[in-house]
């Protein structure tokens, strides 16, 4: 067999490696439900309480955001950019009552996050690796992908 016609093996993307570790303690069905309802509550309170410290500090939350998913898939980069702009959306809807109403759902959102984790029997990725608070959202975007039938 000639060198061109070898098959080299390839190393699954970092994406992908992220997304599987992080399914790992996410495979109860009652955890997976809890997730993709607490992840995006999670997301609009932080964004939400970052924004009530200073709109710039919760853009440049979101900007950092974006170059780590950047550097991971253009259409994760694409899915949260669109995300992102309803986390906002959302945020400016609370008017003035922005910080007490995130504070609420943050609290509400990690409660209900623990006890999926309880059910599941396992630690929150998160504890082992920061990056994986940022991997939570991609774990409920590929499991839509996946639905629809959209490669990431």
């Amino acid at each position: 067999m000639s060198a061109s016609t070898q098959s080299i093996p390839t190393q699954p993307r970092r994406v992908d490696q992220l997304i599987a570790h992080y399914g790992q303690s996410h495979q109860s069905p009652g955890n997976e439900v809890i997730h993709f309802i607490a992840i995006p509550l999670i997301m609009l309170s932080l964004v939400g309480m970052l924004f009530a410290l200073h709109p710039y500090v919760a853009y440049a939350f979101i900007a950092a955001s974006m170059v780590y998913y950047a550097r991971l898939s253009v259409v994760f980069l694409a899915a949260m950019v669109v995300w992102s702009a309803l986390t906002v959306a959302g945020v400016l809807a609370m008017g003035s009552s922005v910080l007490p109403i995130s504070v609420a759902i943050f609290a509400g959102a990690w409660i209900l996050q623990f006890i999926g984790h309880k059910m599941e029997g396992k630690k929150p990725s998160f504890f082992e690796d920061i990056q994986y608070l940022w991997v939570g959202p991609l774990f409920v975007l590929s499991k839509l992908f996946g639905k629809l039938s959209v490669r990431w």
